[in-house]
């Protein structure tokens, strides 16, 4: 009896992970949230642009298929994210100073300044969310997740 017990909640808690997991992709709070950070209109930056303006501000310039691997998707992904960026001006590409034939890309004083903007939103919005969290919950949410994306990767290369 103890060990269906356990499997009931087993059950449970994987369902509510993936429930959470669903509200933090599609939930309405999401939906409100993501102008709040990323902008809205004409200046709102969609979830590959993001990503990819945080690399190329913490990396430096960047070869595209460098990019490509860091933001985990294919080229082609990583050129449409970075062709918007070019176009809004926040990122340009550039001749390799290692390689004249090889193309980089590098984020531009006005993407450095969008960046900047946007990481003080995200992180005035998660400070805000985790307030009523204690310093040890943080830490142990920080490990939890980081252990998450961990045991995704390895399903993932498992599966491939």
């Amino acid at each position: 009896m103890g060990d269906a017990n356990r499997d009931v909640r087993d059950v449970t808690v994987l369902f509510r992970v993936g429930a959470a997991w669903r509200e933090l992709r599609r939930g309405a709070s999401m939906q409100a949230f993501r102008p709040m950070v990323y902008g809205e209109g004409d200046d709102a930056l969609d979830l590959g642009q993001v990503d990819a303006l945080d690399l190329l501000s913490f990396h430096g310039a960047v070869r595209m298929g460098e990019l490509a691997e860091a933001l985990r998707v294919d080229a082609s992904t990583a050129t449409r994210a970075v062709n918007r960026l070019v176009d809004a001006g926040l990122a340009e590409r550039t001749r390799s100073e290692d390689d004249g034939r090889v193309m980089v890309v590098a984020i531009t004083k006005q993407g450095s300044e969008v960046h900047r903007a946007l990481m003080a939103r995200r992180r005035d919005a998660i400070e805000a969310i985790l307030a009523e969290f204690s310093p040890r919950d943080r830490a142990e949410l920080a490990a939890l997740l980081e252990r998450f994306i961990a045991g995704l990767d390895k399903y993932v290369a498992a599966a491939s």
